[in-house]
């Protein structure tokens, strides 16, 4: 019982920790670095992230509402190279919490 949880623990790892390695590469190192916001341009971004959303849109044309959107996606993966957030894969959350339920 013992040897097919700790076969099956690592197929799970094994299987999770791959798209986890693959999306590093050194080139991106080198541009995460020089990427970094300061407070400033965070709040700025925030702010008009906030100012977006209070917008009446319904007076808006459709490409006047394309551009806020391609705005908008813009400043997420601007946010997204800060590196503010750790992404976790669903299986290896799910073997975290098993884990800590047995332990």
């Amino acid at each position: 019982m013992k040897k097919t949880i700790f076969i099956a623990l690592l197929a799970i790892f094994s299987l999770s920790a791959a798209p986890a390695f693959a999306a590093k590469t050194s080139a991106s190192k080198t541009t995460e670095a020089t990427t970094k916001l300061t407070e400033e341009e965070v709040s700025n971004y925030r702010a008009r992230v906030e100012e977006i959303r209070e917008m009446d849109k319904s007076e808006l044309s459709s490409t006047e509402k394309k551009e806020l959107k391609s705005e908008l996606k813009e400043i997420k993966e601007t946010m997204r190279k800060d590196g503010s957030y750790i992404y976790i894969g669903g299986s290896t959350l799910l073997v975290i919490i098993i884990i800590l339920l047995i332990l």
